[in-house]
């Protein structure tokens, strides 16, 4: 006899109660997907399709017509608004318009309509000078030194803009559809429904009607049918990306008058940059020949001993011998290095003494007897047509830092990365001047310029701000948050700088809930933790000195002090500090040409090692000039030991980073 179902288990109960839910959804969703088979629209799929395209249509018109965003021009906060008038017009209120024919098709123009500069920008200089004037025209110089990452920042925006309103639309419509639809019930719907097919050609004219007309009288009339009244052309824009620009109002008269200065500051900063562009090419293509040249010498001077009876492998006593890269050292005059006890001569060779040379031939004699004395070794024996292994390609990277808006370097920094082969970029923050939103052109334009399939790593400054570095990661750049990311084969730790610089408004500040010191400790504690960082990336090279001390990373590339140091030795890791990519020098503007040098920085990393082989130097002159330094190897981290274990050497001194050279203030 069966149990009864009251006195069944509780858990029992639960399982069949939950069968049973299962069964009736599974028979609920089974009935609904049969329905949803079985239904045909009431006047076939083609009338249902056409309605959706036709409400899609009209959404993706009323979407893109009203579409309008806030963004940037120049200094300026500049309102955009899509228009139907086939005119792209800047409206700069009642100083009038200026105006020229868009690209866009359809009948499809922009306006722009100018507002007030920003009190955060104006903070950097009040107008009440002629002088201080300059810095809106270093900011116009800026923006137009690259209008093409505007303009995408503009367009992307009002694509962006123009989806979301279309998507709003059809949603409107459908809701709207479907309220209709529940309100006359099926009786009434098919009563309208007969009705309107028995007239179905006068509404569909009609409809048609009200579209073309709508579109007339929304559009303006073409450029060619404009009447003859129109502005003229401004001669002042002729040879510029402006050529044929139309302007009315006051504005004609202000840039008759003093347009021809802008665009001269414009033509100079165009030009200097090409020129600069055009020289850091031939530079590295004058290395890369002088390099080869020097592998040719170094190649048959090796080969030289083996075919002269009795020489030995070290050469002849005080003759020339090629310089290690690898030797201990210090720079030389020429890029290369000083060995003690040896004098160099201007075609990059040693002048070893002949004392030496010998001693070197007596080892070498006395290490080829015991060689022989030991027989033939394992491997050539089990191998003897064995080849070496082919050398690891090493990972390129390219570093720039406080590039303070300066555009113009954008250009080299592409090309550089494009010579050298290079696998990432790696900025160490201070990319923007103060950080407002009228300098997101700025981040754009330096994503832009690193070349397709290279890496972009950044570390924001003290003059970045979370807004513009929220740019610069829309823009493709990875920005760096306090943890570890792999990068080309690299593993790369670094975040944002603690401070805040806002010039003109009070200086520096902190800009999180901790002080410098205690980020750099929580940097290191995350490289420890990790265990496998070999780069720390970050913007005041101050932050990275606890994690050098504990010995979790091996190296540390930042900026700040607008001045190259090292690389040299911090606790138990590396330390280089990165100059300025911008050329920044004490109260000067980075816009425009340079006014001081310009540093990146070529890395080589060997990627089974896991250590830095060696980097290289590009310097970039204020007279447009280029210079690309020979690599020179990246220090060896020494392990500390007693003083009594080291005989023959005093202590080692090392200068403070942090202390001004010939007088300079560390700047940043």
């Amino acid at each position: 006899m069966a149990e009864p179902t009251s006195e069944l288990p509780a858990r029992r109960r639960l399982e069949r109660a939950l069968d049973h839910a299962r069964e009736r959804v599974g028979r609920g969703a089974g009935r609904a997907l049969r329905a949803v088979r079985a239904w045909r629209p009431r006047h076939g799929w083609a009338a249902a399709v056409g309605l959706v395209v036709a409400g899609v249509l009209a959404s993706l018109v009323f979407g893109v017509t009203t579409a309008s965003v806030q963004a940037s021009l120049g200094p300026h906060v500049t309102r955009y608004d899509v228009t139907t008038d086939s005119t792209v017009t800047i409206d700069f209120g009642p100083l009038g318009t200026l105006q020229i024919d868009s690209p866009l098709p359809a009948t499809l123009g922009i306006r722009a309509t100018v507002q007030e500069i920003p009190a955060s920008v104006t903070e950097l200089g009040q107008a009440r000078t002629l002088q201080a004037l300059s810095e809106d025209l270093n900011a116009y110089v800026s923006f137009f030194s690259g209008p093409a990452a505007a303009v995408q920042d503009v367009a992307n925006a009002l694509v962006a803009d123009a989806l979301l309103r279309s998507a709003v639309a059809f949603l409107v419509l459908l809701a709207a559809w479907l309220l209709l639809r529940w309100l006359l019930g099926p009786d009434r719907r098919h009563e309208l429904g007969d009705r309107v097919a028995a007239r179905s050609r006068p509404l569909v004219a009609g409809a048609l009607a009200v579209v073309v007309g709508a579109t007339v009288l929304t559009s303006s009339v073409a450029p060619r049918d404009r009447p003859a009244s129109q502005p003229v052309a401004s001669a002042v824009f002729a040879g510029t990306p402006l050529d044929g620009a139309r302007v009315t109002g006051r504005l004609g008269g202000v840039i008759d008058t003093y347009g021809a200065y802008a665009l001269d500051a414009w033509r100079a900063n165009e030009d200097f940059y090409r020129s600069a562009d055009d020289a850091l090419a031939v530079a590295w293509a004058d290395w890369e020949a002088d390099e080869e040249r020097l592998a040719d010498e170094a190649a048959k001077e090796a080969a030289a001993p083996a075919a002269t009876p009795g020489a030995t492998p070290d050469g002849a006593a005080g003759e020339d011998v090629p310089l290690d890269a690898g030797a201990a050292g210090t720079d030389g005059p020429d890029g290369g290095l000083d060995m003690p006890g040896a004098e160099t001569d201007p075609d990059g060779t040693a002048d070893v003494p002949a004392q030496d040379s010998a001693d070197a031939a007596d080892a070498a004699a006395a290490d080829a007897a015991a060689a022989d004395d030991a027989g033939p070794s394992p491997t050539a024996s089990a191998s003897p047509t064995a080849e070496p292994d082919p050398p690891v390609e090493p990972i390129v990277l390219v570093v720039a830092s406080d590039l303070h808006c300066n555009v113009g370097m954008a250009p080299l920094i592409g090309t550089l990365a494009r010579l050298s082969g290079a696998d990432a970029v790696l900025d160490a923050g201070d990319t923007t001047m103060n950080g407002t939103s009228v300098e997101q052109y700025c981040v754009t334009s330096f994503a832009r310029a690193v070349p397709p399939g290279v890496a972009l790593v950044t570390a924001p400054g003290n003059h970045d701000s979370r807004e513009t570095t929220d740019h610069y990661a829309r823009a493709g750049a990875i920005v760096l948050d306090g943890g570890v990311v792999e990068v080309a084969g690299l593993r790369i730790l670094g975040d944002r700088d603690p401070n805040e610089t806002r010039v003109g408004a009070g200086g520096t500040a902190s800009a999180a809930d901790e002080t410098p010191t205690e980020a750099g400790r929580r940097l290191a504690d995350v490289a420890c933790d990790d265990g496998e960082v070999d780069l720390l990336l970050i913007h005041s090279p101050s932050v990275g000195d606890a994690a050098l001390d504990d010995g979790c990373v091996a190296a540390q590339v930042s900026g700040h002090y607008h001045r190259r140091i090292g690389p040299e030795q911090v606790g138990r890791g590396v330390r280089y500090v990165s100059s300025s990519t911008a050329g920044a020098t004490l109260n000067q503007p980075t816009v425009g040409p340079l006014k001081g040098v310009a540093e990146l920085t070529v890395l080589r990393f060997d990627p089974e090692s896991r250590r830095f082989l060696d980097y290289q130097v590009v310097r970039v002159a204020p007279d447009a000039s280029v210079s690309v330094g020979r690599p020179q190897p990246w220090p060896v981290v020494v392990e500390e030991r007693d003083a009594e274990d080291v005989v023959g050497f005093g202590p080692v001194l090392q200068d403070d980073p942090t202390a001004p050279e010939d007088g300079a203030t560390p700047e940043g």
